[in-house]
């Protein structure tokens, strides 16, 4: 009868209420959890249908359905911690449990979108509540190797050693000096002109190439021609490149290159202005400028100048900083100066967001609901970039929460109204036989 159907959806409703209110206190309990998603009850209603024009009714009720907003985002808060990782944007991060290292197999991908990473004592940047950073290594030059982004066989736990050194060997560099022009002319001394430049070794080792400039000294007139020699320190001063240089007099391009001759050793580039010299740890690429280029090796004037020596690689150092920059790359820092790129830490993104199974400490993971992931790099495609020194705050509004508190206390009083009134009409019709 209605009455019945009436006490039924009372207590339909006094179920409902008490599943929203369930959702309300979780989100102000976490309303200070980083990363903390909300959750949220809608309700639907039950419909039983009756016969047209019968002229009853039966009261269906009212169900809760809860889900946890995934896709809403916390507003970023600043830390003074390089590895406080969030995702500003569509996204989360790669993590995995610090229990499942151990085992044998594959590490399960869990998701979260914000983490204090801190490196353990084996040097494993890992959350207080274990959950274990993951990214892809890079290779020896810093390069990442290209490896399939939907899958997570090529993601490692990201490892950062604080006592360990490194350097940097040199694989360039740039030969700006300036020869005098009067030294190639007639009754001149002939001189011998010297330069050391450093370069470091695939150790770490300091090595020098040292450069000398023989000036041809013509009987008349001015030669601009000179001899170079390279000889390489690492091996014990042989000679790994010799020269024949001779400079333009001409208005256009006087005092630059006009022609290089390979007399020994790597051959000059004329297009890209290069020498290729081995040294005792590999090649080394000298840049010495192109023909009629006045920004390399230059005859000028009566002077000796060394006018710009550049080259890159560093000594062994210690490593001071670990940062990570908005497309996930991981930077080490070092004190010598050099840094090195040695991993990335990909974005990874699902269909949909709201579908993903929720686990413990703001963690997710991949459901029929959610789709297959994929691992972009960050701020491509729809995801966002990693910002470093932030978390994600929580994405409950306490005051929205406060207000559906009030909303859901007046609701469950009136369901249990309902069943008071019920009750005493069903004593009324209990009371009619005396």
């Amino acid at each position: 009868m209605s009455i019945s159907s009436s006490l039924n959806a009372g207590v339909a409703g006094l179920s409902a209420n008490a599943t929203r209110l369930a959702t309300i206190s979780d989100n102000i309990a976490n309303s200070g959890t980083y990363g903390y998603k909300r959750a949220s009850a809608d309700f639907e209603n039950f419909v039983i249908n009756q016969a047209r024009g019968a002229g009853t009714y039966s009261a269906g009720g009212v169900r809760a359905a809860t889900t946890r907003l995934i896709d809403e985002h916390g507003a970023l808060v600043a830390t003074s911690n390089a590895l406080d990782l969030a995702v500003s944007g569509r996204g989360m991060l790669p993590v995995t449990t610090a229990v499942s290292l151990g085992a044998a197999g594959t590490q399960p991908l869990m998701m979260t979108t914000t983490g204090a990473f801190r490196a353990d004592a084996d040097g494993i940047l890992r959350t207080e509540s274990g959950l274990v950073l993951l990214g892809w290594p890079a290779n020896a030059d810093g390069s990442i190797p290209v490896l399939p982004r939907d899958t997570i066989a090529g993601l490692q736990p990201v490892v950062i050693n604080a006592n360990q050194t490194a350097g940097d060997p040199t694989t360039s560099m740039n030969l700006g000096v300036n020869l005098p022009a009067t030294a190639t002319e007639a009754g001149a001394s002939g001189d011998v002109l010297p330069l050391s430049v450093e370069y470091f070794g695939n150790l770490g080792t300091s090595d020098t190439l040292d450069i000398t400039f023989t000036p041809t000294v013509p009987a008349t007139g001015a030669s601009n021609t000179w001899t170079m020699d390279v000889r390489d320190s690492a091996q014990a001063g042989a000679l790994i490149g010799q020269y024949t240089l001779v400079f333009d007099n001409t208005r256009a391009n006087g005092g630059s290159l006009a022609s290089v001759t390979t007399l020994s050793g790597g051959p000059y580039d004329p297009a890209t202005g290069t020498l290729a010299l081995n040294v005792a740890g590999g090649p080394i690429t000298m840049t010495i400028g192109r023909l009629g280029d006045p920004n390399g090796l230059t005859q000028l004037s009566d002077s000796f100048a060394p006018t710009s020596i550049t080259k890159d690689g560093s000594p062994v150092g210690n490593l001071t900083t670990v940062e990570v920059d908005d497309n996930g790359y991981v930077t080490a820092t070092y004190d010598t100066g050099f840094t090195r790129r040695i991993y990335q830490i990909p974005v990874v993104d699902v269909p949909n967001p709201n579908g993903l199974i929720a686990l413990n400490n703001q963690t997710f993971q991949v459901s029929p609901d959610s789709g297959s992931f994929f691992l972009w790099n960050a701020g491509e495609g729809p995801t966002g970039a990693v910002v470093g020194y932030a978390r994600e705050g929580s994405a409950t509004d306490v005051a929205a929460e406060l207000t559906a508190l009030i909303q859901t206390q007046r609701a469950y009083s009136s369901n249990a109204k309902v069943i008071q009134t019920v009750d005493e009409m069903l004593q009324e019709t209990t009371n009619i036989k005396r």
